[in-house]
C-alpha cells in the first residue's frame, strides 16, 4: 500500500498524520509549533525529525518509505528569500525528494474541502484565503496583523481593547464588555491595560488575539458594540471569498465551495455573519462544514501532488 504524510506546522502545535491508500489512518503524532519566524530552521528541523521519526515508529517503516509527503509550514513563501532554506528541511529527515513545502494555509484548504476546488478561509490568530479551481491556486489576504489579519481573532480583539478604552473614557456607554475586559485582564485601574499588554505581554499576538473569546462572551451578554465587531469579522471574511472567486475566474452560474478552518469560527455569530455576508455578496455560494482537520489535509494533498485519488478517510 501507498503512505502518505500529511504536516500541518503551526504557532502552537505541529500535527503529523500518515494516510494509507485506502484512505486509513495508519499513524498520528502531535509535536510542538515550527514556526520558523520564531525558532529557526535548526530548530525546525528538529521537531520536524522527532514527529517523522514517531510516526514510522509506529508504522513499523523507515522515512525513504514514504510514498509523499506535505509539510505545511506557518509563514511558507512570505519571505521569499528564505523559500530555499525551508525546502531544504525536510530533505535529511525523509532522505528522499518526494515531499513538498507549502503554507499551512493550503492544508486548512485541503482539509476542510478534501482537496478539492473550493476556497477555505482561515480565522485564527490571523486571516487568509486560500482556494484552488482546476489546478490554480489563489491566496487573498494574510498581510499580518499590524496591517491586515482582517476579521481574525487578533482583529477581533484589538477592536474590543479599542471599546473598552472608549467605554472607560465615556465614548461609548460601559457594556458587558468594559466588565468582562477587565476582568480577564486582571487590572486594578483601566489605564493599567497599557503596560500590561505592551510591556508585560510585548504585544504578544497571540496573548492579544485570545481576548476574542471574551469579545464574544460579551457580545452573547447583550453588548451590542462587541456584536458588531463580530458581525463585522464575518463580513470581512466574506469579502476575502469573494476576492479569491473572482481570482480563481469562477464563471456565473458555477457553483463555488466554500468552508472555513480556525478557531474564530466556533463563534456562531461570526459563522452567521460570514454566511449572510456570502448571500449577499454572491448567489452561487456553497458554504460547507470543514471535511477534516489541516494535517488530514495536508496528507491528502500529498496523495493529490504525487497523482494518487485517495479516499477520504473514515477515521
Amino acid at each position: 500500500m501507498s503512505r502518505f504524510l500529511g504536516i500541518d506546522g503551526g504557532g502552537t502545535k505541529t500535527a503529523l498524520v500518515l494516510l494509507e491508500s485506502d484512505g486509513s489512518v495508519l499513524a498520528r503524532s502531535l509535536q510542538p509549533s515550527t514556526d520558523y519566524y520564531r525558532l529557526g530552521a535548526e530548530t525546525v528541523t528538529r521537531i520536524l525529525a522527532e514527529g517523522i521519526d514517531e510516526i514510522c515508529r509506529q508504522a513499523g517503516i523507515a522515512p525513504d518509505q514514504l510514498d509523499f509527503t506535505v509539510v505545511g509550514m506557518p509563514g511558507y513563501g512570505e519571505v521569499s528569500a528564505d523559500v530555499p532554506v525551508l525546502d531544504a528541511v525536510p530533505s535529511s529527515v525523509l532522505r528522499s525528494d518526494r515531499y513538498l513545502c507549502v503554507n499551512d494555509m493550503v492544508c486548512g484548504w485541503a482539509g476542510s474541502l478534501g482537496a478539492g476546488d473550493g476556497i477555505n478561509v482561515v480565522g485564527g490568530t490571523g486571516s487568509m484565503t486560500y482556494g484552488e479551481r482546476a489546478g490554480v491556486g489563489v491566496r487573498v489576504g494574510g498581510w499580518g496583523e499590524l496591517f491586515g489579519d482582517e476579521g481574525s481573532g487578533y482583529w477581533i480583539a484589538t477592536r474590543g481593547l479599542s471599546a473598552f478604552t472608549r467605554m472607560s473614557d465615556g465614548r461609548l456607554p460601559r457594556g458587558p464588555l468594559y466588565a468582562l475586559l477587565r476582568e480577564r485582564l486582571g487590572v486594578r485601574t483601566d489605564l493599567d491595560v497599557i503596560g500590561l499588554v505592551l510591556t508585560d505581554w510585548q504585544k504578544e499576538r497571540t496573548r492579544i488575539a485570545a481576548l476574542s473569546t471574551t469579545v464574544a462572551d460579551a457580545a452573547d451578554a447583550g453588548d451590542g458594540v462587541a456584536a458588531q465587531i463580530l458581525a463585522d469579522a464575518g463580513a470581512e471574511f466574506a469579502e476575502l471569498v469573494d476576492t479569491t472567486r473572482l481570482a480563481l475566474r469562477y464563471e456565473d452560474g458555477e457553483t463555488v465551495p466554500v468552508s472555513y478552518s480556525g478557531g474564530v469560527f466556533r463563534s456562531a455569530p461570526v459563522l452567521a455573519a460570514f454566511e449572510r455576508s456570502l448571500d449577499e455578496l454572491h448567489d452561487g455560494y456553497d458554504l460547507r462544514e470543514p471535511l477534516f482537520e489541516p494535517d488530514i489535509g495536508a496528507a491528502l494533498y500529498a496523495a493529490k501532488v504525487s497523482g494518487t485519488h485517495l479516499p477520504l478517510p473514515t477515521s
